[in-house]
């Protein structure tokens, strides 16, 4: 089939007219047509009719298109319209899908075999819920799919071909995001994998006991999360990085080092010097295996970590000593990793070599 993008915008179009958002006050008008997808020169998308030799159905991973040579397009934009039960079907040769809205419908159709690497993935319905150009691309590069200007013609009989001489989906083993409380560092790291088959969020921090405000706190991340991640609760991250294969999503390193201090009764609390001493040997074995698994790892793994160096000098000894011990375990396990990032208000700003 020869699919005909002749417009990749939102339903308004990316600028939407008169939005005095930033995102559209970026772009000249008319930038991204709202979007329109003619197939072979005689099937719209999205109309009524289904002409002879052409098998449409809607389905609830979106709108599945058969054409007469056995291509196959799934166009996944807007909520489910079907009742066809979401693990049957055999895989597409090209998905167009609104990526901006949920890229995690990606992850769950690669975890059910319906996007396969040779499936070609284009993004649509473009609009201001992305802040620019340069960042849908930067999105697009961690979810293994691409945009692609108004006009464009993909055919599902070159699919194969395409995939095969595209660049591969590289993306970086160990990945350390650091930022403040608030900077968007979590959400930065779920962004990256939202389009995997399979995560597993390992969460470091306490359970939150009878804290209102803790308990809100993790219960909005784990709403965030994609439904078909994996979670797993444990301080003990050394056999979780040794354990093979997978994708992991560490969050995160601060409230790991603050557990182990708990665990090795290494705060500052009066007690004779030479057993403090013996607190924070402990602590320091803890980190040194810490780093032997980050830097052994077989695993895909994205740890999100605290930046505790920009801020006033803390106050009481324990803060200044938990300071110093993250800031020396952030320096360590950015020296072993391939991607470090530093976020600043919802901001991303690489930390090249």
């Amino acid at each position: 089939m020869e699919i005909r993008l002749e417009g990749t915008g939102g339903p308004e179009g990316w600028p939407v007219p008169g939005c005095p958002c930033a995102s559209c006050g970026r772009l000249a008008p008319g930038h991204r047509r709202p979007a329109s997808v003619l197939i072979d020169g005689r099937v719209r998308l999205m109309d009524a009719r289904s002409p002879d030799g052409y098998l449409i159905r809607h389905t609830a991973d979106g709108c599945e298109v058969t054409g007469p040579g056995g291509g196959r397009l799934l166009y996944a934009v807007g909520p489910a319209t079907g009742s066809a039960g979401r693990d049957a079907g055999a895989p597409f040769d090209v998905l167009l899908m609104d990526l901006p809205d949920r890229p995690e419908r990606l992850g769950d159709l690669r975890r059910r075999g319906r996007v396969t690497p040779a499936t070609r993935i284009v993004a649509v319905h473009l609009d201001h819920r992305v802040p620019a150009e340069s960042e849908l691309v930067r999105r697009l590069g961690f979810w293994g799919a691409t945009a692609v200007p108004d006009g464009t013609v993909v055919h599902t009989a070159s699919a194969d071909t395409a995939s095969a001489e595209a660049e591969p989906w590289v993306r970086p083993r160990r990945t350390l995001l650091l930022g403040g409380s608030r900077s968007g560092k979590s959400e930065e790291a779920e962004l990256r994998l939202a389009a995997d088959p399979e995560v597993t969020y390992v969460a470091t921090g306490p359970s939150g006991g009878d804290d209102p405000a803790w308990l809100a706190r993790v219960r909005t991340h784990r709403e965030r999360r994609p439904a078909h991640w994996r979670t797993v609760e444990t301080t003990d991250l050394v056999p979780v990085l040794s354990g093979g294969s997978g994708t992991f999503l560490v969050d995160g390193i601060g409230t790991w080092l603050a557990a182990v201090f708990d665990e090795c009764a290494a705060w500052p609390d009066g007690a004779p010097a030479a057993d403090h001493r013996a607190a924070l040997a402990r602590v320091a074995e803890r980190c040194d295996a810490l780093m032997a698994a980050w830097r052994g790892t077989r695993a895909r793994v994205v740890a999100v970590s605290d930046e505790v160096g920009l801020g006033v000098i803390p106050a009481t000894p324990a803060g200044r000593l938990f300071r110093d011990a993250l800031g020396r375990l952030n320096q360590a396990l950015a020296r072993e990793s391939e991607d470090v990032a530093l976020v600043v208000s919802g901001r991303v700003v690489p930390l090249p070599l």
